[in-house]
């Protein structure tokens, strides 16, 4: 039994390291120690069970167990930055790295290497399919923007700039969100006039024609706009 438990853990244990060495190299927040333990772990826990003699069920109750418990740290390696989330192919990495774990416990050698071998050509070979295919024009993706329009001009033209914008949303025609006026501390006095739009950002020339437009307007002093973030137009 030593032997078999050995041969299992070690087995285990090459399995994390081939799929840490890949995340190690990519400098993800889970290299070779973090995935290789899970792994390791893993196939402890459920060799456990089957040490124990506590057949199928036992060692079906401790996978599940080893599951809840690889989630979170999964948990742990999720970050959400400036309203992108970061992490979640590691998370799913290490995931899976506890089946391979399991599976090596078991005694299930062939699958737990062809996991393994799933695992790094997913890192690997999928990786540079997702960039060819976030490499594609940005107008076949189904995707939404917002932008800020800023008009600054004089206080007694404000009542002239918001119609001009409402005239030009509607012309365009523009996914109108709001329109906000606030006073410009300067002299002589001022009023910013500030659209939010919602559109496709391959229609931002349709923001830029307008801009140029309503530069030329009476009363306008400036005009600018920006684009916030990306978000993933709703099915």
């Amino acid at each position: 039994m030593s032997v078999d438990f050995a041969l299992r853990l070690f087995a285990a244990f090459a399995c994390g390291v081939a799929i840490g060495l890949e995340r190690q190299l990519r400098q993800r927040t889970a290299g070779l120690r973090t995935i290789t333990l899970v792994a390791s772990g893993a196939c402890l826990f459920v060799t456990l069970g089957m040490l124990t003699g506590n057949g199928v069920a036992g060692v079906t109750q401790i996978a599940a167990y080893v599951v809840s418990g690889v989630g979170f740290l999964g948990g742990g390696v999720i970050m959400r930055d400036k309203g992108s989330i970061q992490g979640i192919n590691t998370a799913a990495t290490l995931w899976c790295s506890a089946a391979v774990g399991v599976l090596c416990g078991t005694g299930h050698y062939g699958p737990a290497i062809a996991g393994t071998g799933v695992v790094l050509a997913t890192n690997t070979l999928l990786r540079e399919v997702s960039r060819a295919i976030n490499a594609t024009p940005v107008s076949s993706a189904d995707i939404v923007r917002e932008y800020v329009l800023t008009v600054i001009g004089r206080q007694e033209d404000e009542i002239h700039i918001r119609t001009l914008l409402s005239n030009a949303m509607d012309a365009q025609p523009l996914s109108f969100q709001s329109l906000t006026s606030e006073d410009v501390d300067s002299e002589p006095p001022r009023i910013k006039v500030t659209a939010t739009v919602r559109m496709h950002p391959k229609d931002q020339a349709k923001l830029e024609r307008m801009a140029s437009r309503m530069s030329m307007e009476r009363g306008v002093s400036s005009i600018s706009w920006a684009g916030k973030d990306v978000e993933t137009a709703p099915e």
